[in-house]
């Protein structure tokens, strides 16, 4: 009895964890889409991978919401050349997931190239069968 008991825990543990890592593997690649559409400045492309709901926390403080977040990215103003992604974490919790990075990149907002390194942290909602953007928080490293 105690044998099938361990089996059965056995096999629910394992099939939860299975469905918690191809949970984190949509999430890695709704990253992995996010990162692209912010260098192409595709406006559809950052549209979809958002929430109507998002809010985009800069590391200088600044708060964009939905429709500044997209509008910045796509016109320029906030220009993306490269993003290049390190020491990436993600946990997943029911409809909820969060993700820690380490974010390099090369910009060219408004015509001035700058070199960026800075933490940040991402708060991703499940809407339907999609991984949206709900929250963004960027922070300067030590």
């Amino acid at each position: 009895m105690k044998k099938i008991f361990l089996i059965i825990l056995i096999l629910i543990f394992g099939i939860k964890t299975n469905a918690q890592n191809k949970e984190e593997a949509r999430v890695i690649a709704a990253v992995e889409n996010l990162r692209l559409a912010m260098i192409s400045g595709d406006r559809t492309a950052l549209s979809n991978i958002v929430s109507a709901d998002l809010s985009y926390g800069h590391s200088g403080g600044k708060i964009e919401d939905k429709t500044a977040f997209v509008e910045a990215i796509s016109s320029g103003a906030s220009d993306f050349v490269t993003i290049n992604l390190s020491k990436q974490t993600v946990k997943v919790i029911g409809k909820t997931a969060l993700v820690r990075h380490q974010l390099d990149a090369k910009t060219n907002d408004n015509g001035k190239p700058a070199d960026v390194k800075i933490g940040i942290f991402l708060v991703w909602q499940k809407e339907g069968k999609a991984w949206k953007l709900l929250g963004r928080q960027a922070f300067k490293l030590p």
